[in-house]
């Protein structure tokens, strides 16, 4: 007995392993981070929050979950690693206690106008499975139901062993059913193109006939053209035969050989389907978009009907329903009728298929169909539709890292959001959320508040511990945590009205509103509700309407804010001027560069499968500008010292004194209005937060002439602080003669607005209907919708 005490007593001391409860980050300095230090509990839910800029996506995904990444990839063999993206190693000095990472951030899914829905969910898979058992007439297999798998015949000698060495050759015919439309190549549409605007056939090639973008004559194209013979490139195109204007248009591509060079000639249409019309319209350059919008009509598909799908796919039918009908319906319709399916025969394949249906109605997205187009989803949607195949995991003590999961969100629909975050937590895994909505950082088991300021004033821990804790601090989120914006005593009168008939976008129902003009119109409702149908459908495309919608910037590590809001043009001009040279000189894009780095500021190492290796250049020492450029003055700066002002020191340099530009200043007034006075001028946009590109993309918006500016969902990204300004904002463009319609979900814009348009009552087949028109105080005093019930709460009425 006095030897088995000592056992027991061990027994009940922790187990070593049981230690490490923490993710320990020590002397994080990525982007803006200042040697942070801290401290996060595993298997709890911890909130990081912060104004816009403040470096929580610098530490939760540049930090924590890119170190988590790398080191998982490292597992893998040399080869292997060969295909996957390299990642640098973060610059912190300790990193401790990391599981595996799952990202799930605000990316929006790409825009191949091939993925659907249903391919990215993998969805469309198991259909495809489940019709080549069950449908009839059955045509083969799972193959003959995909809309990106063509049909195939071929036929041929082929050569069968008989015996020892004796060998035959027979006939063969080969033929591969694949569910592909043959008119559309599974695109659902077809395109005619304007052959007028690609080239003016009263000029010959030599004279610029060619009006494609990127098609100079001067250029490589110019050189194939007129190194191809089949043409006399001084000879008007409208004189030219029919042979030499289908060698022109439609030739199929050819080896050719110029100056001894070999080369690839094609028609321009051809060229045109492959550079241009093979990507999303919406992915495309502003120049190149306009050219294809003007030169192409999209139709639907005269065979397919719009489904992608060949005759033969579409004929063999499950009750009655073809998988084009399927994948047509919507997904909480969809999972009723594979819940009635009972056929034990793929009894397996049907349990996976209601499970991925329900995930789809758990997270709000049961109003989608499997066919919507990806490149059409939101950035909410699409972030929502990520987190879908992580529901049913049955991982453990894994690290889910989300990136505001509540964008795109109704107040109704957060309360949802928050329960599925939870339920990830209480299955025993680490849940990271980098989050501004007051609902959401509620629920924190742990609140880590960056700040104090953005940018170069950020990159501080400011608070850690609870939330009571973070409302007691003083902090800037700390102070803003209870904020409710009231309801607006008095609301502007209208100018008049923007009237939408038969509004009939995806699930809108004939809608007929009239807009009223001259004040702020917010449109609200549940996600999926139709707000964006009815906005982008019936208002962006007329004439002085500025729509600034939710896509993404995008921009390499060359752009900047000086670049990409066109700052830098009158900033070159004026150092031109004040100096006497070119303006090419002072861009670290031409003439001005570093010729060592190449005006890149950093020279880039690739080390293969490893990550790449970047140091600072030497010649320039990171100011990207040869010497000689360096000693122009303006003002008593040269140019690589302009660009490392922030906005707001830029504001004051170009304002007044020998450096005042005009230009130059009315761009960094609406820089400093939309609140990005901390930004540097020569930032890469690829360091700068969703809010932050948002907010970028709004003020390069504002400068367009335009009487009604649509926004979509501002305040995505912004802290609670910030809203206050964007609400100064908005008020500003009312108050000098704009409208200003808004599509919102934050309660402090509805209350804050002059006229609210609700849609509704529920998603997709259920909503597409106007629930409510007046302003925001009638709306709470009827309390008659979803959006009345929270904005009623909010108020505190």
């Amino acid at each position: 007995m006095s030897k088995a005490t000592p056992t027991n007593a061990h027994s009940t001391a922790p187990h070593v392993a049981d230690r490490h409860e923490v993710i320990r980050v020590q002397g994080a300095r990525e982007n803006n981070l200042k040697d942070v230090n801290v401290e996060i509990p595993k298997r709890r839910l911890t909130v990081f929050t912060g104004v816009s800029g403040s470096g929580k996506s610098s530490l939760v995904f540049g930090t924590i979950a890119a170190e988590s990444q790398r080191m998982i990839n490292e597992t893998y063999s040399a080869f292997v690693q060969g295909f996957m993206p390299t990642l640098s190693r973060p610059e912190v000095d300790v990193l401790e206690g990391l599981t595996t990472a799952i990202i799930v951030d605000q990316e929006r899914m790409g825009a191949n106008p091939r993925s659907t829905v249903g391919t990215a969910t993998d969805a469309n898979a198991m259909l495809r499975i489940l019709f080549s058992r069950l449908g009839q007439p059955h045509i083969g297999s799972p193959n003959a139901y995909s809309f990106n798998v063509p049909s195939v015949k071929a036929s041929g000698a082929i050569t069968v062993e008989r015996g020892a060495g004796r060998t035959k050759t027979e006939k063969a015919t080969f033929n591969r059913l694949g569910g592909m439309c043959p008119r559309c190549e599974g695109m659902g549409s077809v395109n005619d193109i304007d052959l007028t605007q690609l080239y003016d056939d009263s000029k010959s090639l030599n004279e610029g006939a060619i009006t494609i973008p990127g098609y100079s004559m001067e250029g490589w194209y110019g050189r194939i053209f007129r190194g191809s013979g089949y043409f006399d490139p001084d000879k008007p195109i409208r004189r030219y035969t029919k042979k030499e204007l289908h060698d022109l248009l439609y030739r199929e591509p050819t080896k050719i050989k110029v100056d001894g060079i070999n080369l690839t000639y094609s028609g321009l249409i051809p060229q045109i389907q492959k550079s241009f019309l093979s990507k999303d319209v919406d992915a495309l350059q502003p120049h190149i978009r306009a050219f294809v919008e003007r030169a192409v009509t999209f139709t639907t598909c005269p065979e397919c009907d719009g489904t992608r799908l060949s005759r033969e796919a579409r004929s063999s039918k499950i009750r009655g329903k073809s998988i084009a009908d399927v994948c047509a319906m919507q997904i909480s319709d969809l999972a009723a009728w594979i819940r009635d399916l009972d056929e034990p025969s793929v009894a397996p394949l049907l349990t996976g298929l209601q499970h991925l249906f329900d995930s789809f109605e758990e997270i709000g997205l049961g109003y989608l169909s499997l066919d919507r187009p990806a490149g059409t989803l939101s950035g909410g949607e699409a972030q929502r539709t990520k987190m879908i195949r992580h529901l049913g995991s049955s991982l453990t003590d894994v690290t889910y890292v989300f990136d505001e999961p509540t964008i795109g969100l109704h107040p109704h629909d957060i309360q949802r959001m928050n329960n599925l975050l939870l339920r990830l937590r209480d299955k025993g895994n680490t849940v990271l959320v980098v989050e501004h909505k007051p609902e959401t950082i509620a629920i924190g088991d742990h609140v880590v508040d960056l700040g104090p300021g953005a940018g170069t004033a950020g990159g501080e821990v400011v608070f850690e511990g609870t939330v009571d804790g973070l409302r007691a601090s003083g902090t800037l989120t700390g102070q803003h945590l209870d904020d409710r914006a009231a309801l607006k005593p008095s609301v502007r009168k209208p100018t008049g009205v923007l009237p939408v008939r038969g509004a009939d976008t995806h699930n809108l129902r004939d809608v007929d509103v009239d807009i009223p003009l001259g004040v702020l119109v917010v449109v609200t409702g549940v996600a999926g509700s139709g707000k964006s149908s009815l906005i982008h459908g019936s208002v962006s495309g007329r004439d002085g309407v500025v729509s600034v919608d939710q896509t993404g910037i995008r921009g390499s590590r060359r752009s900047n804010p000086a670049t990409y809001t066109g700052l830098l043009d009158p900033i070159r001009k004026a150092f031109a001027k004040a100096n006497g040279v070119k303006p090419a000189l002072f861009s670290p894009n031409s003439e001005g560069a570093c010729p060592t780095c190449n005006g890149a500021g950093v020279i880039y190492t690739d080390l293969g499968m490893m990550a790449g290796v970047a140091t600072t250049c030497e010649e320039c020492e990171g100011r990207r500008f040869q010497a000689s450029v360096l000693e122009y003055h303006l003002g008593g700066r040269d140019v690589s010292e302009v660009l490392a002002m922030s906005v707001t020191e830029a504001e004051q340099f170009f304002g007044a004194g020998e450096a005042r530009t005009p230009a130059a200043h009315a761009i960094l007034d609406r820089l400093a209005d939309v609140g990005l006075g901390y930004l540097t001028l020569g930032q890469p946009l690829t360091t700068l937060s969703g809010g932050e590109r948002q907010r970028l993309k709004l003020a390069t918006h504002m400068a367009e002439k335009g009487g009604v500016y649509v926004l979509d969902e501002p305040t995505t990204g912004l802290h609670l602080a910030d809203v206050e300004q964007l609400l100064g904002l908005l008020d500003r463009l009312v108050d000098s003669g704009k409208s200003v319609i808004v599509i919102e979900h934050h309660q402090a814009v509805m209350a804050h607005a002059d006229w609210l348009i609700d849609l509704g009552p529920g998603a997709g087949h259920d909503g597409g209907r106007i629930v409510f028109e007046g302003t925001p105080a009638d709306l709470v005093a009827a309390r008659s919708t979803l959006t009345g019930e929270h904005l009623a709460a909010y108020v505190g009425a």
